[in-house]
């Protein structure tokens, strides 16, 4: 097992990923879950618990927002003390302010409450720590909620279908060659720069994107400082 994390929700302490799930009661609902992370003081908090907050918050931002930028969008609910530095609030926040975005951008802001509904009812079954559990990270995902909402896809969709699974395979490409540990942060941007590029070649829509420099990393342990494309070019180390 190895110790990493952003801090417990408790006590703030590492995090300690295990090999083999176990049952753990969360501290803070007192429900029991099978979980693979706890922190050095056994402290266990659920993913409901972990990100609810964080999650009402962007769906409170985005279904009122007049942005088109998803990047600036993002930026903005990100600095909020509501949003953890990793955690599953993430795999809500990429497809809410893509959603935000596209519809304010082709006209049509009065769908965006509705559909951000939809996307943290699906959001909500992609797990913390899927990105190194399940080799699938949920941020990536995100991009293919985003699309499969837009395109009204379902299972027996054909081209709907095609282009959600599509724009995820590229972001979790695009994830998988920065290479780890997790950052929700650089996974985030990643997500969002292939969703933008994505949208405008297969949907010929153009949604604005601002440049990204990440303000974050002074408070995460496992940054990857210059190998990551998002560190500040004249940030001290």
């Amino acid at each position: 097992m190895n110790m990493t994390g952003d801090g417990c929700v408790i006590c703030n302490a590492d995090l300690v990923y295990l090999e083999k799930s176990e049952l753990m009661t969360c501290n803070v609902c007192k429900k029991k879950f099978d979980s693979n992370a706890h922190c050095v003081n056994s402290h266990f908090v659920c993913d409901e618990c972990h990100e609810k907050e964080g999650l009402d918050y962007i769906e409170t931002i985005c279904s009122n927002s007049s942005e088109k930028d998803p990047i600036a969008l993002a930026n903005a609910i990100m600095n909020n003390p509501n949003i953890k530095l990793h955690g599953p609030e993430h795999h809500f926040l990429v497809p809410s302010v893509l959603l935000t975005a596209y519809y304010n951008t082709i006209g049509h802001p009065e769908m965006i409450p509705e559909k951000i509904k939809t996307a943290k009812q699906r959001a909500k079954n992609i797990l913390g720590g899927f990105c190194g559990l399940y080799g699938n990270c949920g941020a990536g995902v995100g991009t293919g909620i985003f699309m499969s909402i837009i395109l009204n896809s379902t299972p027996l969709s054909k081209e709907e279908w095609k282009l959600s699974n599509l724009i995820t395979s590229e972001s979790l490409y695009d994830i998988a060659m920065h290479g780890g540990p997790r950052c929700c942060k650089r996974d985030t941007y990643l997500s969002l720069e292939t969703a933008i590029r994505f949208v405008e070649k297969n949907l010929k829509v153009r949604l604005e994107s601002s440049v990204m420099h990440c303000t974050f990393y002074p408070r995460n342990k496992e940054c990857k400082l210059r190998d990551c494309g998002y560190f500040p070019k004249n940030a001290r180390i």
